[in-house]
């Protein structure tokens, strides 16, 4: 049976399409609904273009990186391939999923973000007698414009020095970019997270009398959250360490959950993220559902020019992202 990606013809004037990615390109032409029912079903469009061309990616049977240059159409795949393994490098480990309320994606440089704020009594539902004016919660475009960073690095290889190296291989390389691109973001995050993303919205810092963080103090922050939830809480490394040997962590069950998962769960149930991009003795609490907006300027770019016609040399592997503050009260600092 012959199907349709056999004989699709590939240029890289398939990455240049205003507001569609290479992958959304390759399946507008060839859509997976084609193949419900066959032995191709659940392959995207990209994938069965590595299978057209028996491209292996992965796994021990993985094949060399020259084969994407054995034909001029399997060459225009391999800008895909690493996007596509820098990405996969970018959320292996990635907890800025686990702190962003929301993720858009713009067409551009430029994005306001928006903001509301409760009037008369702020965070008090109360019930409203008959007559009686309801409280309001006003919805505004922020006065400053998210500040967006182009992050990335660069790609230095020869195709003479890379040509027989297994893709397998070669993905281990991505993904480390992608990783180190992974917590940069998250340095960015938490910078907003902490100052604000430079509408006057920095986090209300707590500082702890002492220096010694205990139960008593981890239950004082987090009242402070009504009506919000502190259900996501970011520690330094030291921090974690204090919060180790509390008492309250000697729990049984508590235990048996990090020793079983390598999960944690604070005793006031808020997912606990150990990250080094903090300042020693910081912890930063925050719900997750309202404090944070990630921008980014479309996915992952490739130079695809020179990895297609020139074989790879040097080519920037680059991200266009940024964070903004959605209910500046949904998060705070506890500082020791």
């Amino acid at each position: 049976m012959a199907y349709y990606y056999d004989n699709l013809k590939l240029d890289k004037g398939m990455y240049q399409e205003a507001g569609r990615s290479f992958s959304q390109v390759l399946e507008s032409l060839d859509p997976s609904e084609r193949y419900k029912g066959t032995s191709l079903e659940g392959l995207d469009a990209f994938q069965r273009q590595l299978k057209r061309f028996d491209i292996k990616v992965k796994g021990a049977g993985s094949d060399v990186v020259e084969k994407f240059f054995r034909t001029s159409d399997a060459a225009v795949l391999f800008p895909e391939y690493i996007s596509r393994t820098v990405r996969q490098g970018m959320e292996e480990g990635d907890i800025l999923p686990q702190i962003t309320a929301a993720v858009t994606t713009i067409d551009g440089m430029d994005y306001r973000s928006i903001t509301s704020e409760a009037s008369g009594e702020e965070k008090e539902l109360k019930g409203v007698e008959e007559g009686a004016a309801i409280p309001e919660t006003t919805i505004k475009v922020q006065a400053n414009l998210v500040k967006l960073h182009k992050r990335g690095r660069m790609l230095v290889a020869t195709y003479e020095a890379i040509r027989f190296q297994k893709l397998d291989l070669f993905s281990v390389t991505l993904r480390q970019i992608g990783a180190h691109i992974a917590r940069t973001h998250l340095e960015d995050a938490v910078e907003v997270l902490i100052n604000g993303d430079g509408n006057e919205n920095p986090a209300e810092r707590i500082a702890l009398a002492g220096g010694t963080l205990d139960y008593s103090a981890l239950v004082d922050f987090w009242a402070k959250f009504d009506p919000y939830v502190m259900n996501t809480l970011l520690v330094s490394g030291d921090v974690m360490l204090q919060m180790l040997k509390l008492p309250e962590f000697q729990n049984p069950l508590t235990g048996l959950n990090f020793q079983g998962t390598g999960k944690l769960a604070t005793p006031l149930g808020a997912a606990l993220l150990r990250t080094s991009v903090l300042p020693e003795k910081t912890a930063v609490g925050l719900d997750r559902r309202f404090a944070l907006e990630m921008v980014q300027s479309g996915e992952v770019m490739v130079e695809y020019d020179k990895l297609i016609d020139r074989q790879l040399e040097r080519a920037a592997i680059t991200t266009v992202s940024g964070f903004a503050k959605v209910f500046p009260e949904a998060s705070r600092v506890l500082e020791l």
